[in-house]
């Protein structure tokens, strides 16, 4: 048998990466944080975006629009921009310092917490005028035969359930702007690997370093995930239509 003396090459994968060339720890611990951080913020959305959302469909004062303008500001201001102030928010000459301070941190900025905040104000208009809308087009009619009920009731017994799968594409919404953001999660975060450097911001990093397929891969991945993202909510909208318990 003839011996091998030349290199041996190792094996190729999608765009010719080796294993290592993506797959690497550093990504792997980016990629748990992405996931966490996604999870985290889509739990927070939907605790405070249902309840809130509840409010503004059931409010007609000018506080409600005051409030309905302020979450709806992510949606046409630069994720830096927001990312700044939040900087500024949170860091040690800020209010988020002074809450930090009560558990012996100096900032909120450039740690776990200040990413998720950061998160969580970036995606809560996408959470909660979707379900708003669903709460106002369900209307009142559906509570005449229940008599004066409280609010609290209404929103647990009645609406709730109608809306239920608002709820369910809200979170697939949260969850998935969360897995894709980059603005605000650079700005207060610090892109610090292992703490607050998401998977997004590796592909800056791979642009900006010219490794190509590298940022192929995980744009690749970034892609497919949002197709399937977009997919389930249109088998979701098609499962509502199908059924007849989308609001009208």
């Amino acid at each position: 048998m003839q011996a091998i003396t030349g290199p041996v090459s190792r094996p190729t994968f999608i765009f010719g990466l080796t294993h290592m060339d993506v797959f690497s720890a550093e990504i792997a611990q980016s990629v748990a944080l992405t996931i966490e951080l996604a999870s985290v913020t889509t739990v927070i959305l939907l605790v405070i975006g249902v309840p809130l959302a509840w409010w503004l469909a059931r409010s007609k004062t000018l506080l409600s629009e005051a409030v309905t303008t302020m979450i709806a500001l992510p949606l046409v201001l630069p994720p830096t921009a927001l990312g700044f102030c939040l900087l500024v928010l949170l860091g040690p000459n800020g209010p988020g310092g002074v809450l930090a301070s009560l558990w012996g941190e100096r900032t909120l900025a450039f740690t776990f917490a200040g990413i998720v905040i950061g998160s969580v104000l970036s995606a809560l208009p996408l959470v909660v005028q979707p379900i708003r809308n669903a709460f106002v087009a369900i209307g009142d009619h559906q509570m005449e035969t229940t008599g004066r009920v409280s609010s609290l009731y209404a929103l647990i017994t009645i609406r709730g359930p109608l809306a239920r799968l608002e709820f369910v594409k809200a979170a697939v919404v949260g969850f998935s702007h969360t897995i894709g953001t980059f603005g605000v999660v650079m700005m207060i975060g610090g892109n610090i690997p292992g703490r607050t450097k998401v998977l997004s911001a590796y592909v800056v990093d791979y642009v900006q370093a010219s490794r190509w397929r590298e940022a192929s891969v995980l744009a690749g991945g970034m892609v497919m995930f949002a197709f399937a993202a977009i997919f389930t909510l249109s088998l979701i909208d098609r499962h509502c239509a199908r059924r007849g318990t989308e609001p009208s």
